[in-house]
């Protein structure tokens, strides 16, 4: 498995090093990022529950590390970041199935 905290010191570095180079793209997402919170209609955690489920199902290993953290720090326990990724795993298997039925849906037009 992964050191989590050394792997999200050295992201943030490589980002930071990233943002010299690009610092209109770094900046841009941050502007994202920082405006889905800004309606203040959800609390902070459950951005960052989201953010979690979103983190797993995009299979992001950059999001997972900085999310979890995140999370802890607005107050999320491990019983509600695991209720968040169990949602995640639901829509993920919930999304082979969809896509299974696109693959029968090609499959039988093949034959016509």
């Amino acid at each position: 498995m992964n050191d989590w905290n050394a792997y999200r010191a050295a992201l943030l570095a490589h980002v930071g090093d990233y943002a010299k180079q690009s610092p209109d793209v770094v900046r841009g997402l941050s502007t994202i990022d920082n405006a889905a919170a800004t309606t203040g209609h959800l609390e902070p955690k459950i951005h960052e529950l989201i953010a979690l489920a979103v983190a797993v199902t995009t299979r992001c290993d950059g999001c997972i590390s900085v999310h979890t953290k995140k999370a802890v720090e607005h107050g999320a326990t491990l019983v509600e970041i695991s209720e968040a990724l169990g949602v995640a795993i639901a829509l993920n298997a919930g999304a082979a199935l969809t896509y299974s039925a696109r693959v029968l849906e090609a499959h039988a037009q093949l034959a016509t």
